[in-house]
């Protein structure tokens, strides 16, 4: 039969044989198990006996024994030395440290080595690892990957104890802990330490994301077709506990701490509200990444902090010099961000993979109602879709009418999550070699669940092309790769957003198209007014991309000393629609207090991620010079890279551990998609309108939820902005026919009071939505605006006296 690997052992039957499987634990449709690269099965074939997590054969299952395929227990039920991970959470202001510490012990009668894959946030910089053994404590120095391999294997070999952290070699966002020589009965504590930057979401909350769910990762085909090796387990089965605290100070007052998973009540730990602690409650069931959203009241300003270097390191070095980091919020002026632009091309790439069944692709159909809605007359647009393969509704990209819209919406409401695995490169490959439209300039959106391995590959797509478009991407459920999609967006100068599976897509999503449809911001520079004596180097790649109220991060390193001016002054200078913009910004040079080395790690973390993107562009000299750099610079600055890795061997005295080593891959909780959909018979009927699928009341009584009627009048607003007076839009306004009819007032076009009163229904009983439909309503008061139409005034009050509302004319834009 086939393991559940896809590897086959010399007993088992070809791929093409019917089996019958049915007592083993199921793969999702379309989508692969989970199996180790030939690099990690090279690295580990050496070891001995091991738990068959991946499909790879025990001494056991040669005998005729199957062992289970999701890796937790072998048949004879060993169990999973990790026994417990706690995770202490620091945030100050937008930055967060994270020390989670694993506790292991092995209750085996023989030594054992543990073997852990999880996921880290993409943009992590590592800069810690010890582990405590008894009372011993030993931490962890930073090698190049494959001498901290060699070291590792020799260590084991004399039987000595030692620990291995590394990044994936596929994706950032992914690390691997080797725990070696466990003796019987012994325990042992990691301690393991990273920071990283929160991106500021729509409601401008700070975002921190622990990824617990780590997903399969695909190759495309053609290439070795196996994924990174991953030992999973459905959540509820997940064999160890996790406790989460996190403790929040801020120079600005926190108003409110909120999560996707239960918390015990807010602290406050001063009067000022300025510091707060918080605790996940106990009983975490691993089937999320741990969400937690922090709000400060005025605290998106513009701020410089300066932190000292190490006095250890020698002056003009990275780490012994100062470093600024400086968080910019651009303001554009108000005539370029109310105006309503038409001219671009927007490309909408959606996953319909096997994991996107169910209700994720069900709101991405929504989405994208909303989106080609929103839409202005005169753009040009597409969608494609991808899975094992790509589809593409138009040849080429069409101009935006009423004509397209209806074909475009026709063919997304039979989009479904079917087909297959998760190839994104082919497709964006196409995408890149459609000529641009000459001053439509090319907008693409990205919309995947992110389980792919090509990380690196697709991101450098994107970066050779990040001339010629903008890129907004989506990283959609539990389990998205934040390495995938920050580097999209980062590389494409555009905008990274993350769903998860109880967010709502709809905000985040029409947030981005705002961004989208403002002008692009071009040549952006700085310029650095420092005291005689101190000079800068830039350590963050130049800026592409800046979008109003948007944080952006810079960072900068201060070499020398001034006795003058304790300022400086940051001057940010670019073009926005032709018109020439700068924002300044002044700043103190003396360090900040009690903030370690966090600057310089997220700085040296910046530049590393820099120098790895050119690494593999040059080829040949250039690359082994670029790795020596990041090698270099990872040493240095004590941090975890793509060319490097966290070694740590016990070398006290006392004897070698004896007897043979016994692999054990500790499970990381999955998650698939797994929802089916369902069709809402006996409670109303869906019928095509406008393309879309409309959800009409019938006889039978059916209460549209406050979803479906936001969705019914969308549907039926038309290109160009505008909606007309029919019995749907009637229905849709919870009227008849003739009372819509009788109270327009009687010189107004029947286009024009249906508007009207569409505005008046969107302001005037789902302001809740406002971010979903705000652009939709922009276009429709342009509309208005177009037809110079008379008794305005007049239809205000109708519309209000007809539905009920008190919706002000100026508040509708008219």
């Amino acid at each position: 039969m086939m393991n559940c690997c896809g590897l086959r052992s010399s007993q088992e039957e070809p791929a093409d044989s019917p089996t019958d499987d049915s007592a083993a634990p199921q793969s999702p449709p379309n989508c692969a198990p989970p199996c180790p690269s030939e690099e990690v099965l090279t690295h580990i074939k050496s070891r001995g006996p091991m738990l068959n997590c991946c499909g790879l054969r025990s001494s056991q299952e040669e005998q005729g024994t199957m062992v289970n395929c999701w890796g937790l227990l072998t048949s004879q039920e060993e169990p999973v030395p990790l026994k417990s991970v706690e995770v202490e959470l620091e945030v100050r202001d937008h930055v967060a440290t994270v020390v989670s510490t694993l506790n292991y012990k092995n209750k085996e009668d023989k030594p054992l080595e543990a073997v852990f894959v999880f996921p880290l946030p993409g943009d992590a910089a590592v800069c810690h690892f010890s582990a405590k053994i008894g009372q011993t404590e030993i931490v962890a120095e930073v090698k190049e990957k494959q001498k901290a391999r060699e070291e590792y294997d020799d260590a084991l070999s004399s039987g000595r104890e030692v620990f291995l952290l590394e990044e994936s070699d596929q994706s950032p966002d992914i690390f691997s802990l080797s725990v070696g020589s466990l003796r019987p009965g012994e325990s042992a504590s990691i301690r393991l330490e990273y920071v990283t930057e929160l991106a500021v979401q729509a409601d401008e909350g700070l975002m921190f994301c622990l990824p617990a769910v780590l997903n399969p990762r695909y190759q495309p085909r053609g290439s070795e077709d196996v994924c990174i090796q991953v030992t999973s387990v459905p959540a509820s089965l997940v064999p160890y506990s996790l406790s989460f605290s996190a403790r929040v100070s801020s120079r600005h007052p926190v108003s409110k701490v909120e999560s996707n998973c239960p918390l015990d009540a807010l602290q406050y730990l001063n009067t000022e509200q300025t510091q707060a602690t918080v605790k996940m409650a106990a009983g975490h069931k691993f089937d999320r990444d741990i969400e937690l959203l922090i709000y400060y009241k005025d605290a998106h300003q513009p701020t410089a902090v300066v932190e000292t270097g190490q006095t250890s390191v020698k002056p003009g070095s990275l780490m012994g010099d100062q470093v600024v980091m400086l968080s910019l919020y651009p303001e554009f002026p108000q005539a370029v961000m109310s105006s309503y632009p038409s001219c671009a091309e927007f490309v909408f790439l959606l996953d319909r993979s096997g994991s996107m069944a169910g209700s994720r692709i069900k709101n991405a159909r929504e989405t994208l109602l909303l989106l080609l809605k929103s839409l202005p007359m005169g753009c040009y647009f597409n969608i494609y879709s991808f899975g094992d393969c790509y589809e593409h509704i138009f040849p080429k990209s069409v101009e935006y009418n009423e004509k397209t819209m209806e074909e475009a919406l026709k063919e997304v409401n039979t989009m479904g999550g079917d087909l297959g695995r998760t190839e994104i490169l082919t497709p964006l490959e196409h995408i890149y070699s459609q000529p641009c439209i000459s001053s439509q300039p090319r907008q693409l959106f990205v919309f995947t669940d992110g389980e792919v391995e090509n990380t690196e590959d697709v991101i450098n797509l994107v970066k050779r092309n990040s001339g010629s478009h903008r890129c907004f991407s989506f990283g959609i459920g539990k389990g998205a790769s934040s390495a995938l999609i920050n580097g999209l967006a980062k590389e494409g100068g555009g905008h990274a957003q993350f769903i998860t599976d109880t967010d709502r897509m709809q905000p985040k999503v029409m947030q981005s198209l705002r961004f989208a449809l403002h002008p692009t911001v071009v040549d952006i520079s700085f310029k650095w007014d420092l005291p005689k004596g101190v000079s800068v180097t830039a350590l963050s790649p130049p800026i592409t991309a800046l979008f109003h109220g948007q944080r952006s991060l810079v960072y900068a390193q201060l070499t020398g000393q001034s006795s003058e001016a304790a300022e400086g002054c940051v001057t940010v200078k670019y073009s926005l629609a032709g018109h020439p913009s700068q924002n300044q910004l002044h700043f103190s040079l003396k360090p900040a207090e009690d903030t370690g080395l966090t600057v310089h790690r997220l700085a040296a973390k910046t530049l590393i991620h820099s120098l790895e993107m050119e690494e593999g562009e040059g080829g040949g000299e250039q690359d082994g010079e670029v790795k020596k750099k990041v090698v270099e610079l990872s040493v240095q600055s004590g941090l975890s890279s793509a060319f490097t890795a966290f070694i740590a061997v016990n070398k006290s005295d006392g004897e070698a551990i004896q007897g043979p080593l016994v692999l054990r891959n500790v499970p990381t909780p999955n998650s698939s998609a797994g929802e089916v959909e369902v069709a809402m018979h006996g409670h109303g009927v869906f019928s095509h309108s406008e393309g879309f699928h409309v959800f009409h009341c019938g006889s039978i009584g059916h209460q549209l939820t406050p979803r479906e009627d936001l969705l019914q009048l969308v549907s039926l607003q038309k290109a160009s902005g505008c909606w007309v007076l029919d019995p749907a839009l009637a229905a849709a306004l919870g009227k008849t026919s003739r009372e819509v009819e009788n109270t327009k007032p009687s010189a107004v076009k029947h286009r024009v009071w249906a508007t009207i009163l569409a505005l008046i229904w969107l302001h005037g009983l789902k302001m809740d939505a406002q971010e979903e439909w705000k652009l939709l309503a922009m276009k429709a008061v342009s509309w208005l605006r177009a037809q110079n139409a008379s008794c305005v005034t007049e239809c205000v009050e109708a519309g209000n006296a007809l539905l009920g509302c008190s919706v002000q004319k100026d508040a509708l834009g008219l």
